[in-house]
């Protein structure tokens, strides 16, 4: 028996490549789009380990493009649910008695094939599945992706390490057990990395799931899923069910076994599942853990000390790369009525400037929306801010779903703090920017806090520094991650955890310690050398 303890050291994080024009990526990535998009695949279910098919399929289509179809992909049923939730339980005694380093080696091994051998793979299939641009697949669909596996390895051994204290006559040690039973894991459409680490998170610390990945990301994520079994993953562990959430959530949900939810979506869904395990609490055998980021209306603040150049670079970027489709995207911005000339001018500048296009085309800033409905969803708000007199369009402002699903970069300025784009979370490029009286900060800072329901992600800008420590304090609760002169989005595995509380959900920040922890339940394990063989106290004894 192999008893060493081992040390695994800090990682870094990975580097991202620039893909300039005739480097070796971008010439291995132009040529894996070529194959990818003129092939139509099949992606089954696995369970087991095997691959099933069923009798409903489904297509996976280019959002930039939606008459091409990249794959076929069939669907669950309640059979098949139940299947995968009795392969998840067949595979915990194994994958949890397994040493934790033979765990490790396998999210090590899944990262370094996505480092090299499936790079361009990675990245074309979401590039073409979730219409990402170049750089926006590459932070995401492999860089962090990777930091994610190495760095959960990397926590993993610290927690493995905390141990409590022995005294004399006796031995004290913690077991960290992984949940007992399977953990339900529901992944979005938008980071193909929030998939895999929402797997392979509690995976890491011993426990298996059943996996409903988004629809609208089923081809990267069948990639992940196949990369993950090449690098040893066992059969079981992770059961991948593609299909209708409401029919694997109503299976799921009923099942006594259930142990716990990783979940990354809307707040709406992940209410219900909160509701539906509330109302089943007595047939489960412990008490779920519920862990989920939902989503948030996050904010830019300038200080009237801010620079407009530095304020407009960031509120573009944060609002609209991705098109808006992170959960860290700006979505209203407080911008002083001194600045506002400046800042305005720098955004119409930016505006006209970058393009909007097909993913194919690198130039192209701004991509396509994931869907039909939330192309429509962007539209509606346009046309609602367009009639309301509290609001004005001053670039943008225009859909096209002919070809492929884009909605222009759009900003409204309103009269109205309360306005209806400045509250309601809308998860598209629009932002809306209202204009303070340089007199009423502090009214302004309070009304920010107060706008929105949800607590994720939120910036201020000012060259006061004084100033940005004040609002940072007053803005305390408005943000789980909270950024200074730096847009709100781009959170970095290891560097900057990730998550927010209020109606952002659970705050158990992805990319650190704390959510591997949710994951394990410790056991404290007592030996006493000598026991006790007088029952009375000392006192008591002549």
């Amino acid at each position: 028996m192999n008893n060493a303890i081992y040390n695994f050291a800090p990682p870094s994080n990975e580097p991202i490549l620039e893909y300039k024009h005739n480097s070796q990526e971008r010439t291995e990535l132009e040529a894996e789009l070529t194959r990818q998009s003129t092939m139509v695949i099949e992606i089954p279910l696995i369970i087991g380990g095997k691959e099933y098919r069923t009798s409903q399929t489904g297509t996976v289509r280019m959002p930039h493009n939606h008459t091409h179809i990249l794959a076929t992909y069939y669907k669950a049923t309640e059979i098949e649910v139940q299947f995968a939730i009795e392969s998840a339980l067949k595979a915990h005694k194994i994958w949890s008695d397994l040493s934790w380093t033979v765990r490790a080696s396998i999210l090590l091994k899944s990262a370094e094939l996505i480092s090299g051998k499936y790079r361009a793979v990675m990245n074309a299939a979401t590039m073409l599945g979730q219409s990402k641009n170049i750089y926006q697949s590459e932070i995401d669909a492999v860089c962090e992706t990777i930091d994610f596996l190495k760095f959960n390895a990397y926590f993993a051994s610290k927690i493995y390490e905390m141990q409590p204290r022995s005294t004399f006559n006796q031995l004290n040690k913690m077991e960290f057990r992984p949940l007992e039973g399977f953990v339900f894991t529901v992944s979005p459409f938008n980071f193909t990395s929030i998939a895999s680490n929402l797997n392979m998170a509690p995976v890491m610390m011993g426990n298996t799931t059943v996996w409903k990945p988004a629809t609208t990301s089923l081809l990267s994520n069948y990639y992940l899923m196949k990369i993950f079994q090449e690098a040893g993953l066992p059969d079981g562990v992770i059961n991948f069910i593609p299909g209708s959430g409401a029919l694997i959530g109503n299976t799921v949900l009923k099942s006594p076994d259930l142990a716990g939810i990783h979940f990354t979506g809307s707040n709406e869904t992940f209410n219900h599942l909160w509701n539906e395990v509330s109302g089943n609490l007595s047939i489960y055998r412990s008490y779920p853990r519920l862990i989920g980021e939902t989503g948030g209306k996050n904010f830019l603040f300038a200080h009237p000390s801010a620079t407009a150049r530095e304020v407009a670079v960031n509120a573009y970027r944060g609002a609209f790369e991705f098109q808006g489709q992170k959960c860290s995207a700006v979505s209203r911005m407080y911008v002083p009525k001194s600045l506002w000339p400046a800042v305005n001018k720098e955004l119409i500048s930016i505006c006209s400037e970058a393009q909007v296009g097909d993913v194919m085309d690198p130039m192209n800033f701004i991509n396509a929306v994931i869907d039909e409905a939330s192309f429509n969803n962007c539209m509606n708000y346009i046309k609602y801010a367009l009639e309301d007199g509290d609001a004005e369009i001053i670039a943008g402002g225009k859909g096209d779903k002919n070809v492929g699903y884009y909605v222009e970069p759009t900003i409204i300025v309103t009269k109205n703090p309360k306005f209806k784009s400045m509250v309601e979370e809308i998860f598209g490029p629009i932002l809306t920017v209202y204009i303070y009286e340089d007199n009423k900060l502090e009214e302004t800072i309070g009304i920010c806090n107060e706008t929105s329901p949800y607590g994720l992600t939120g910036a201020v800008f000012a060259l006061d520094r004084i100033a940005a420590s004040s609002m940072c304090e007053q803005l305390r609760y408005a943000a789980g991650n909270f950024y200074i002169n730096d847009k709100p989005t781009g959170a970095i595995v290891g560097l900057q955890p990730f998550g927010g509380s209020r109606a952002s959900g659970t705050n158990d920040k992805a990319g650190g310690e704390f959510n591997l922890i949710r994951w394990i339940s410790p056991r404290t394990i007592k030996e006493t050398f000598l026991p006790a063989s007088e029952y009375r106290y000392g006192y008591m004894i002549d």
